[in-house]
């Protein structure tokens, strides 16, 4: 009633006491009527309109008794406030409109609470039109249902149903009242189906038609193109239908499925470029809304992209953002265009950024402030902070009170845009990871599996319940739908973003953005984005300018990382700049490293672009591979290729360090994750390769470093990567580029090292398998040819073995094959290198490997001696095998167990697969078979074409076989015999009958050679020498060894054969070494006289070997110590097997061989050549010395078969040996001065050989001593060569002392002092055999004469004077001998032809033709004649006295010769006064002596002696009277001159001789001279008195002499006269 008077101050009193009383709630239904009926008065009056609102709402707020027309009358009240004219009267009824309708709803939430236990049947909603309340709601329900169809009424200016008496309404009032309504009570609609068929019925018809202008609409499009004039859009409604939207999406999605799909196409379209920048702006804004929400995403995604007709919403939001952000650079937007300072003459290409200041500097009035921005293409953007990451803060969804369309700043819908997609990627990242993470759980839980996170999901399906399995199921379809629905677009905007971002924390958030998509992608196993991400990522990283185009490693990858990883390899010209650009490069650089170390497990083949980029890093930033392959900042010189700024140059450290983690972390990879990083790092390596070819540029050794590093933090897992991982890197040490190479070699030999010394569980040693695996490409580095790789393998080897040498056990012949794979050709250091190797080998590591290996190690020793690069290591490896031997010898016992345990493991395995057993030398047992390959080694050592080591190799193997053949098994001397040392003779054999001729000018370097060493075939010689004397010996100390093996004389032969072979070659050294073997082998075993025989135990009757002296060793060169004596030996035998017999025939037969041998060697060496030329060869002194002097031992063993035919052809050799001559290069060393008479050591040998056989016939049998005159033979051959020296073919030899010292010529030897001293042995012969049946009938005698002939009918000419001298005494002493004997066999006629030629032997020597040379002193001569006298003192003695035995012919002979010799003795060469010495007086004295002597002998005992006496004398007689007679007339003829000197020496003679007769005969007794004679002698005197007249002083003195004895003659004449005259 108050309030009805109108009156101002009564009506406010009123009304605040009915207020006062509504809040304490004492107001009936009735009442509330008539309150609100009353306040709709005062309103129609406009009275207190503000006191009208308060009480409404406290009325309203305070209880529930409002219902039906009431309450719409009191809302419509506060309406028609809202419209009238006052400002505040405005607003306030605006805010309690806001209210009220909130009072409305929250009385139905209230409603509900209180009626929520009691459920009733929902009946089935009829759409109804008219005003009628829906029946089924409860009151306050009905209240809201009506109120919110009248809103939509109004808003769609119709008439309302229940709000009746509404004037007016505005649309932006109306749609900000439904927003609010359907914001804040979503529950209200969702439990009621009535509500929510409002909202499918009314609501969303609504908000399409009210959209309709905003989509017709095109900006700048002519009006005249359409008929009606389009209705432009109107700000304030499009905004607020927008929020609407954005709450029907947001609370009502579930109901409006359909109407949501429409609604968010639309969103899409108002993003078109050509609708008004506002519209864009808000349409943003609004999409930024639904991104913060990624459940709701997550149903689109489920409603529409997986359904099969459907519009694929959620791409088209996606791919929405990315157009407009796109098209935001495209169409720079009016008004705003950017201000780019670009740098004058920025580089067009664009390599270096596309502007190198900082673009985002602008002018501004002066100043400069660097603001965010992104410029893409000269369109410059600012970053504006417009909302809290996680949040969609509107700003123009906000601007409710703005009319006009506002002004948008530059920038800010981008920077919308901007968020939206960093917000879409956060939530759906987030969302995503987190049900994944529950559902592993889950699994884990369930199936109880500790699989990794990426094998869970795929083993759940296996092992979890099914229903769970399900779920999960249909959650990855979900997940993985929603990620290809976005991740086409979110790249090529989030890509585009980067590339034109210019400010450091855009770029994190971008960077972030994508690497959590690919972890993401890569967590669901989506290949094809996860890579695109990473990509993009790379993409950033490649320098600006370079458009390269990457979207899946499948893509020609090859175009693609020559682009990426090698800016340098292509652009040598310019500089790669890394400034302007170089935070997002390091940026993305962080983030890639983030990616692959975080999400390294999910990464799988993705891993190769994300290597390929970090590699294109490592390059620009200079990092360069240190030890273990971690990353160093290290610059190679490479000049101004790269330029870093200092702000990048502090990052460096960090970024190698991030490097090296995150291939530190891959040791928690799971192993298939760990597969993809090497395979794509063995890939990227491969890239890298390919770069290399071709060009000596620095190649990227970045993934060969990281393969090194992934293997060394995997070691614990090594097995399952190292045959990919050493593959490779084995493909790599291939390369032709000799840096890759070495890093290859580098990265392979530390993981070796590291492998090995890593303790791996079980440890190496009891897991064989693996310690093999690790060395395996070790050994396979020795296909490769490249030394610096080799050199790299052995150095590792080096270091293997002296880390871990004593723990390789079956590693072993892997690594000794390593050594043993060096070829000669590879160069010294290398061999070097390898050899330091073997060395340590042997030095340190024989007894910690397996026996099996030694064999290996003898190989690989053994291939080193061959290596031709350095002499000194081929001879310290032979060294090495002497080692190893001492080793085996040493450790026999332990090595020979060892062997035989492993053989018996072979033979089992061999047998059980039916196979022979196969392996060298096979049947000798294993130990054996070691010491054989070692013995083969050396042979082959001793035919390198190397002299040196040649001879080391050979003495070493004589050595080893000398000292420790002991330890071989008796059959294996078999082979050690026949495969060994017999086929190495004969390699040695053929080698040096081939050998070069050549002259070797110096052996390398300076090395000067002797000239006894200067051919190759003189080099050759040596090896011959020793191999052939290192056999013998061996023939020689283990004779009783070898003896007892079947096949001795076999061997024998074959031995006999090589001596004989080398004794025959050209070359005096070998042939001579060859007869010292043969000298060896023939002093091996003596048979033994009584009187030596050793002191053997009785048990034993063998003859021993008697052990030779150290004399065979000493011309060898070194001596060998025998290793055991002959006692040890017989002990031996004693102990374990019955003594060895030799069988004697066998023995026999043997020595038989050798004879047979020294034969052929004799006759082939000394057999005179048939043609003569400079060339051709003839055996040495010391060579037929030794062959000589061979015979005397060898005669021992067969001198009781030595026969006849032996003997012609021993004396065939001894005849030829010593006609040989001397060259005379060496005939100073040989040939004593021609005047001393001394032998050679040749002929010396001879002689000596002759004796042992005369010795041996001595004592011999009768049957050996018809061999007495076989000897004389031969030693009666040798004395004529005092006269006639022998011929040696047709060879010219001068005499020495015409030979010049230098050049090839031949000497003759001095044969004087071998003639002479066989003439004295034949003498001495003589003295002892004269007597022997065979001496008398073969003639000895006559043939010793007719000898002696030759040097005694030259008496003067001999060569040597001592010859004749000789030749006469030894005739004496012949004669003494054999005289008796001949006149002893006078009866046989043995003797009968040997008289006349001793008759003509002193013919020819007593009146010699030769002439005494003329310096003969008288001395001499006096000498001479002396030696006349002597041998008709023999013939006076001996052969006179004994004429009646002696033939009478013979006897005739010496008379006359005596006759001659009394007379014409005279030499017709002497000086006057000489004539009386000269005349050889005392000689002719002689002869007349014996003549007259035999002539008056009393002893006649024959006529016929007489006879011949008398018919000498009368000869003698006659010839004087001749020689008187002629002198007389000569004289008188001549007149004054003087006789020639002859015919008075003549004269002179016969007057002595007279003399000489006349006292004969006075002396003997006068019945034994004969009348006859002395008549002779008278009858002289007449003559002789005529000669007085003589004018010579020397004939008248001889006269004188002659005439006196006439004194005898003058008796008076008697009767007796006259008798001795008739």
């Amino acid at each position: 009633m108050g309030c009805g008077t109108k009156e101002p101050k009564i009506t406010q009193l009123c009304l605040a006491a009915i207020q006062r009383l509504m809040s304490h709630e004492v107001v009936s239904e009735a009442a509330a009527g008539n309150i609100i009926n009353m306040l709709w008065q005062l309103m129609e009056n406009s009275l207190e309109e503000l006191k009208l609102l308060q009480t409404v709402l406290v009325l309203l707020t305070t209880n529930t008794v409002v219902h039906d027309e009431a309450l719409s009358k009191a809302i419509v009240l506060c309406f028609r406030l809202h419209f009238t004219k006052d400002n505040i009267t405005n607003n306030t009824a605006a805010a309690t409109v806001r209210q009220v309708v909130t009072v409305v709803f929250e009385r139905v939430v209230a409603e509900d609470e209180r009626y929520k236990d009691t459920v009733d049947q929902p009946v089935a909603v009829q759409g109804n039109s008219n005003r009628r309340s829906v029946s089924t709601l409860k009151p306050c329900a009905k209240d809201a249902y009506m109120l919110f169809q009248d809103l939509c009424q109004l808003v769609n200016a119709d008439a309302p149903y229940w709000l009746v008496g509404m004037t007016e309404m505005t649309r932006t009032f109306g749609l900000e009242l439904l927003e609010s309504v359907l914001n804040d009570f979503p529950q209200v609609f969702l439990q009621h189906q009535e509500f929510s068929f409002l909202l499918k019925e009314r609501v969303c018809p609504l908000v399409i038609k009210l959209f309709s202008p905003n989509i017709k609409f095109r900006q700048g499009s002519s009006t005249s193109s359409s008929p009606a004039p389009v209705e432009k859009p109107y700000f304030p409604i499009c905004m607020r239908l927008l929020r609407v939207v954005s709450v029907l999406i947001k609370q009502f999605y579930s109901l409006l499925v359909t109407e949501c799909e429409i609604f968010l196409s639309l969103l899409v379209k108002f993003l078109d470029a050509d609708k008004p920048q506002w519209l864009r702006a808000v349409a943003v804004e609004s999409i930024h809304r639904l991104c913060v929400q990624p459940q709701l995403l997550r149903s689109f995604c489920q409603s529409y992209d997986m359904k099969q007709h459907s519009t694929k919403v959620f791409r088209d939001i996606v791919n929405a953002l990315g157009s407009f952000i796109q098209s935001l650079f495209l169409v720079p937007s009016t008004g705003n265009t950017s201000v780019t300072p670009s740098q004058t003459g920025s580089n067009a290409s664009g390599n270096t950024g596309s502007a190198q200041t900082n673009p985002g500097v602008l002018g501004m009035g002066g100043g400069a402030t660097v603001l965010p921005a992104f410029e893409y293409r000269g369109t410059w953007i600012p970053i504006l902070n417009v909302t809290v990451q996680g949040s969609a803060k509107a700003t123009y969804l906000e601007m409710l009170d703005k009319v006009e369309p506002p002004t948008i700043p530059e920038g800010y819908a981008m920077s919308v845009a901007f968020h939206c997609l960093l917000d879409l990627v956060r939530g759906i990242t987030t969302m995503i990871e987190g049900e994944l993470g529950e559902a592993e759980t889950v699994s884990q839980a369930t199936t109880e599996t500790t699989s990794l996170p990426a094998q869970s999901s795929e083993q759940q399906d296996l092992q979890s319940v099914s229903d769970q399995s399900e779920k999960e199921l249909v959650s990855r379809a979900v997940w993985e739908e929603m990620v290809n629905a976005c991740w086409c677009g979110l790249l090529a905007a989030l890509s585009l973003l980067l590339d034109a971002s210019t400010d450091e924390a855009a770029t994190e958030n971008i960077l972030k953005a994508e690497l959590t998509m690919a972890a993401l992608c890569g967590r669901l196993a989506l290949v094809t984005s996860r890579d695109a991400f990473i990509t993009a990522i790379c993409k950033a990283y490649s320098i600006q300018g370079q458009n390269v185009q990457m979207i899946s490693p499948s893509s020609e990858s090859h175009q693609q990382v020559v682009a990426v990883g090698q800016p340098l390899a292509l652009q040598p010209q310019g500089t790669v700049m890394l400034t302007s650009k170089s935070i997002p490069n390091i940026q993305c650089m962080r983030t890639l490293l983030n990616l692959a170390h975080c999400h390294g497990a999910v990464l799988g083949t993705s891993w190769q672009l994300v290597l390929a980029t970090l590699q294109h890093l490592v390059w620009i930033l200079g990092l360069k591979p240190g030890v273990g392959g971690a990353l160093k900042p290290g610059r190679a010189v490479e000049g101004p290729s790269t330029v870093l700024t200092t702000a990048v140059m502090t990052d460096l450290p960090v970024i190698s360090n991030i490097l090296s983690r995150l291939f530190e972390s891959s040791q928690y990879l799971d192993d298939v994750s760990l597969h993809h990083l090497i395979n794509a790092l063995c890939s990227l390596s491969l890239e890298a390769m390919d770069m290399a070819y071709g060009n000596n540029k620095e190649p990227s050794l970045f993934a060969v470093a990281k393969l090194l590093e992934t293997g060394l933090v995997n070691m614990h897992r090594i097995e399952i990567l190292w045959r990919p991982l050493t593959g490779h890197l084995l493909e790599v040490c291939q390369h032709p580029n000799s840096r890759m190479r070495e890093w290859g070699a580098e990265a392979l030999t530390s993981l070796i090292k590291a492998g090995l010394t890593f303790s791996h569980d079980p440890p190496l040693s009891q897991n064989q398998r693996l310690q093999l695996l690790l060395l395996n490409p070790l050994k396979e580095l020795s296909n490769i040819s490249h030394p610096d790789i080799r050199i790299k393998q052995l150095e590792c080897v080096l270091q293997i073995l002296q880390s871990q040498g004593d723990s390789l056990g079956p590693g072993w012949p892997l690594v000794l094959g390593v050594m043993g794979a060096i070829r000669s050709d590879q160069g010294e250091s290398l061999i070097r290198t390898a050899f330091q190797c073997l060395q340590l080998v042997v030095t340190d590591f024989l007894p910690t490997m397996p026996c099996t290996c030694l064999q290996i190690v003898v190989e690989v020793a053994g291939s080193f001696g061959l290596h031709n690069q350095e002499l000194n290591i081929s001879l310290t490896s032979i060294g090495l095998l002497w080692n190893i031997s001492d080793y085996f010898f040493q450790r026999g016992e332990i090595i020979e167990k060892e062997l035989n345990k492993e053989e018996a493991v072979l033979q089992k395995q061999a047998e059980e697969k039916g196979v022979m057993l196969n392996r060298p030398f096979h049947p000798a047992p294993p130990f054996d078979c070691l010491w054989l390959c070692l013995y083969a080694k050396l042979g082959e050592l001793c035919v390198d074409p190397r002299p040196a080591v040649r001879k080391s190799a050979g003495q070493t193997l004589f050595s080893t076989i000398g000292a420790h053949g002991t330890l071989l098994q008796h059959s294996t001397w078999h082979t050690v015999i026949w495969k060994v040392l017999f086929h190495l003779l004969d390699r040695v054999r053929e080698s040096s009958t081939t050998a070069d001729k050549e002259k070797i000018e110096s052996g390398g370097g300076n090395i000067l050679i002797h000239h006894s060493r200067d051919t190759a075939e003189k080099q050759w010689a040596e090896t011959w020498v020793l191999t052939l004397a290192g056999v013998a010996r061996i023939f020689n100390t283990r004779r009783y060894l070898l003896q007892p093996l079947g096949d001795f004389s076999q061997a024998w032969d074959v031995l006999l054969d090589h001596i004989q072979s080398a004794a025959l070659s050209k070359n005096n050294e070998v042939s001579l070494a060859a007869l010292k073997s043969f000298q060896e082998i023939l002093q091996i075993v003596s048979p033994v006289r009584d009187s030596e025989k050793p002191d053997t135990p009785p048990a034993i009757n063998v003859s021993v070997p008697v052990v030779v002296g150290t004399t065979t060793a000493t011309s060898l060169g070194r001596s060998f110590m025998r290793t055991d004596s002959i006692g040890e030996r017989i002990g031996r035998y004693n102990g374990s097997e019955p003594p060895v017999i030799t069988d004697e025939i066998e023995d026999l037969n043997l020595w038989w061989a050798a004879w047979n041998s020294w034969y052929r060697i004799g006759s082939e060496s000394t057999r005179p050549p048939i043609t003569c030329d400079k060339l051709t060869f003839i055996p040495s002194q010391p060579f037929l010395t030794a062959l000589i002097q061979i015979f005397p031992a060898l005669y021992q063993h067969i001198k009781t078969g030595f026969s006849m035919d032996d003997l012609q052809k021993l004396g065939v050799i001894l005849h030829g040996a010593v006609s040989v001559p001397i060259s005379s290069d060496a005939s100073p060393f040989i040939l004593p001065s021609y005047t001393e008479a001394v032998l050679t050591s040749l002929q010396e040998a001879v002689l000596t050989a002759l004796d042992v056989l005369q010795k041996a016939i001595c004592v011999g049998s009768e049957s050996m001593q018809i061999m007495y005159p076989a000897i004389f033979d031969q030693l009666l051959a040798f004395v004529e060569f005092s006269c006639k020296p022998p011929q040696y073919g047709q060879l010219e030899t001068k005499h020495i002392a015409n030979a010049k010292y230098n050049q090839a010529e031949w000497v003759a030897l001095n044969y004087v002092p071998f003639a002479e001293r066989s003439l004295e042995v034949v003498v001495d012969l003589y003295q002892k055999t004269a007597c022997h049946k065979a001496v008398v009938t073969e003639k000895v005698l006559q043939n010793i004469i007719k000898t002696l002939r030759i040097p005694l009918s030259l008496k003067y000419s001999c060569p040597s004077e001592s010859t004749w001298k000789l030749a006469v005494s030894s005739l004496l002493k012949v004669l003494f001998i054999g005289l008796p004997v001949a006149r002893q066999h006078a009866s046989s006629g043995k003797f009968d032809s040997m008289w006349p030629e001793l008759a003509n032997t002193f013919e020819d020597f007593l009146f010699t033709k030769s002439t005494p040379p003329d310096n003969l002193s008288i001395q001499e001569f006096q000498k001479n004649e002396s030696i006349d006298v002597e041998v008709v003192q023999l013939i006076s003695t001996e052969i006179l006295p004994y004429a009646n035995f002696i033939p009478k012919e013979f006897v005739g002979q010496i008379m006359t010769m005596l006759n001659k010799g009394s007379i014409h003795s005279q030499s017709s060469s002497f000086t006057e006064a000489e004539i009386d010495i000269r005349m050889r007086e005392e000689f002719s004295k002689v002869c007349f002596e014996t003549l007259l002597q035999f002539s008056f002998s009393n002893k006649v005992t024959t006529p016929q002696e007489g006879y011949i006496s008398r018919m000498a004398l009368s000869v003698l007689l006659k010839r004087s009277q001749d020689v008187l007679h002629r002198y007389i007339e000569d004289e008188r003829l001549s007149g004054k001159c003087p006789l020639p000197r002859q015919q008075v020496t003549e004269i002179i003679f016969v007057l002595k001789a007279v003399s000489t007769l006349i006292d004969s005969l006075k002396k003997t007794q006068p019945e034994n001279v004969d009348a006859n004679t002395w008549a002779q002698v008278i009858a002289l005197y007449p003559t002789l008195v005529e000669c007085i007249t003589c004018s010579s002083s020397e004939v008248c003195s001889a006269l004188k002499e002659a005439l006196v004895p006439f004194k005898d003659f003058m008796h008076p004449p008697a009767s007796k006269v006259q008798n001795g005259e008739s």
